[in-house]
C-alpha cells in the first residue's frame, strides 16, 4: 500500500490491504488483529497498525511516500533467506537438485504455457 499520508480512512486500509476492521480489529479469515486506539472515527492510525500487526512501514523521503508491507504473520518479509529444496528432470535423464547451488545467489525463472 503506497501512501502519502499515515492517517487513512479504514475504507482505503480495507480495500489496498484485504484487512477487515471490525470493532475486535483487523481481520482476514480466521486471524484478527486487535488494532485498540488505533483505529478512531472511521480513520485508522497505519504507523500504530503496521506496529500491532507486523507489517513493515517504510517512508521515501524524496518522494514523501510511505509504503506499508505485506503481513507476514512473523513481521518479516521471509521466515528464512532458505530455499526449499527442489528436484527437477536433467535432459540426460539424471536429477538436478536445488541444493547443489547452496552458498550461491540463484535465481529462478517459472515459465507456464497456458
Amino acid at each position: 500500500m503506497i501512501l502519502h499520508d499515515l492517517d487513512v480512512g479504514t475504507d482505503e486500509f480495507e480495500l489496498a490491504t484485504g484487512w477487515t476492521i471490525r470493532p475486535e480489529g483487523a481481520c482476514r479469515g480466521d486471524v484478527c488483529v486487535p488494532l485498540g486506539d488505533a483505529v478512531s472515527d472511521g480513520r485508522i492510525d497505519v504507523r500504530s497498525a503496521s506496529e500491532r500487526m507486523g507489517m513493515p512501514l517504510v517512508r521515501d523521503d524524496e518522494h514523501d511516500l510511505w509504503a506499508l508491507g505485506p503481513w507476514t504473520g512473523s513481521g518479516r518479509a521471509l521466515a528464512s533467506a532458505e530455499a526449499p529444496e527442489l528436484a527437477l528432470p536433467e535432459l540426460d535423464g539424471g536429477e538436478f537438485r536445488l541444493s547443489s547451488l547452496r552458498g550461491r545467489k540463484v535465481l529462478i525463472l517459472s515459465w507456464a504455457p497456458y
